[in-house]
């Protein structure tokens, strides 16, 4: 799954970080869990690795949940159906993930400097 060829005997160190994305990306996809935590994984990787990592994590999905973590709203939106904010170490849920969006790009405009805590 990982197309690692010739370099699948080789040390795990002498992998690159691509590699050793998308080592970690087939090996949680040929686990079966009740819930994936995904942080952009399956953004690694050329197009052809893109769209295989997303059929399986699709398949997955059939029977498990996931918490999903990105900064790519397009993403989001392909993979989830609520979302949270984590902000200054608060979590804010919303059952829409558009009101959960705006929430986030709200945050981003804002100067950090300004917002209280």
């Amino acid at each position: 799954f990982a197309e690692l060829g010739q370099h699948y005997h080789q040390p795990f160190g002498s992998y690159s970080s691509g590699m050793r994305s998308r080592l970690a990306m087939g090996t949680s996809m040929g686990i079966h869990f009740d819930t994936y935590l995904v942080d952009e994984v399956t953004s690694v990787g050329d197009a052809d690795f893109r769209a295989k990592s997303q059929r399986v994590f699709n398949q997955r999905m059939a029977s498990s949940g996931a918490i999903v973590v990105s900064h790519s709203m397009p993403m989001i939106r392909n993979m989830c159906t609520m979302g949270a904010v984590l902000d200054r170490g608060r979590l804010t849920v919303f059952d829409r993930l558009e009101e959960a969006i705006a929430h986030h790009e709200a945050i981003l405009r804002v100067p950090p400097a300004l917002v209280g805590d």
